[in-house]
């Protein structure tokens, strides 16, 4: 048994915000209320956690990483990538399907999830690719991969550009009731582009990469759920013009959502040089952009945080700006950054935050319902400090790659403990 002593349980599912106990036995959540003990017939030691000051939250859902596993472990595996999103306060993470092979057929749905049973930290619930190898130019074996475990789908790394495709795709998904996790870019525009364009790109002499090409697309996909009635989810969302969007959309209640990562609401354009940590696509915004998005984080428009963890061997980005791959580290600052640019600016309450990590991304994939920190729910627990000091080193990151742009940043808020399935899978020491 585990009993959490003390936290401020916030459950935005429940409407909880409250100095709270949680008592836990096996994978369930036995109670909650004030001053709990374990029960005097229980035989099994009670391992206790002191959470004063700690809030404790659901636990935390990423939408949206790449975990490199099968084909590319010089980069991640599911066991190093799991672990370091762990320390970042995540239960649960959906591993995107640009792995070699693409996860585009059951079997390799399948081998995702014995991997991760054998060897994951948190749940690890696989996207499958949405075309054949992510081509974008036949359906993927979408519904035999649903009977194996995936979430959603996406070709996540490049949009689906054949309209026609992306129709069927949308219906198909509509039967099923699976969210397409849209990568919206339009190939044209992006062509050979690294950073976002706009004067600092001139500056470097790199070559730029219109939000429209983002915009552009997300507005197609918009037109193509109303036509469907699919649930369309934009990953990344970089651009105030593709939050316009997804705003309008909502307005008109098509099922649409969205995301946004920590780097896009933290960073600019403007923080770019040459230092390859800084290539990700999409490419970091305008500041009209950033406070865009921060708007939308604030008034409900976006409706989760997503890492969009993108490793990287080092070797491959320490190379001319030009020649690296896109992509940045994010399980273990997401949820910092999130308290720092969020929270202690005032920007967010401390239940809407907890809300993007949770009921937000629960309901984009629908399982929102069992996830409530109640009597009987599932003990999936996130525990976090919104005060305690500490600074990113990514040398000493669980990941097996160091891609991130926010090494050496200190920080005001840390996640402390997280739990899955009643068994502490990390713990600050």
């Amino acid at each position: 048994m585990l009993l959490i002593k003390n936290g401020r349980v916030v459950d935005p599912a429940s409407g909880t915000d409250s100095i709270l106990d949680v008592l836990i036995d096996g994978d369930r959540i036995v109670s909650t209320g004030a001053k709990l003990e374990a029960s005097k017939k229980q035989t099994s030691p009670v391992e206790v956690i002191d959470a004063t000051g700690w809030t404790v939250a659901p636990g935390f859902i990423d939408l949206h990483c790449h975990l490199r596993e099968p084909g590319q472990e010089i980069s991640e595996t599911i066991e190093t990538g799991t672990r370091a999103a762990a320390r970042g306060g995540f239960t649960a993470v959906c591993a995107m399907p640009n792995t070699q092979p693409v996860n585009d057929n059951a079997a390799v749905t399948r081998s995702i999830v014995d991997r991760a049973a054998r060897s994951a930290s948190v749940r690890v619930w696989p996207v499958g690719a949405a075309s054949l190898g992510s081509r974008g130019e036949s359906l993927a074996e979408i519904g035999a991969m649903r009977d194996a475990g995936i979430v959603a789908v996406s070709d996540d790394g490049k949009p689906i550009a054949n309209a026609r495709l992306l129709r069927q795709i949308m219906e198909y998904c509509a039967g099923l009731n699976l969210p397409v996790m849209e990568h919206c870019e339009d190939a044209s525009l992006f062509a050979g582009g690294v950073m976002r364009e706009g004067p600092r790109s001139v500056r470097l002499g790199l070559r730029g990469i219109p939000a429209e090409s983002e915009s552009i697309c997300a507005g197609r996909d918009v037109e193509m759920a109303g036509l469907t009635g699919a649930r369309l989810h934009v990953c990344h969302l970089s651009a105030g013009r593709t939050l316009d969007h997804v705003r309008a959309a909502k307005k008109s209640g098509l099922p649409v959502t969205c995301e946004v990562t920590p780097h896009h609401f933290t960073l600019t354009d403007e923080d770019v040089s040459y230092n390859t940590r800084f290539k990700m696509n999409p490419p970091l915004g305008s500041r009209d952009d950033r406070e865009a998005l921060l708007a939308g984080l604030a008034d409900g428009a976006v409706d989760a945080i997503a890492t969009d963890h993108a490793p990287h061997h080092p070797a491959s980005k320490e190379v001319e700006f030009d020649r690296a791959p896109f992509g940045v580290t994010g399980f273990e600052t997401a949820l910092a950054l999130a308290i720092d640019e969020l929270f202690h600016t005032g920007r967010l309450s401390l239940p809407r935050l907890v809300e993007l990590f949770t009921t937000g991304p629960g309901r984009v994939l629908g399982v929102e319902d069992n996830r409530r920190l109640v009597e009987g729910g599932l003990a999936d627990l996130t525990l976090f400090s919104l005060d305690s000091p500490w600074t990113f080193r990514a040398a000493e990151s669980a990941s097996r790659s160091r891609n991130s742009p926010f090494d050496g940043r200190q920080f005001r808020g840390a996640p402390m403990a997280t739990i899955v399935a009643g068994r502490i899978a990390w713990r600050r020491s």
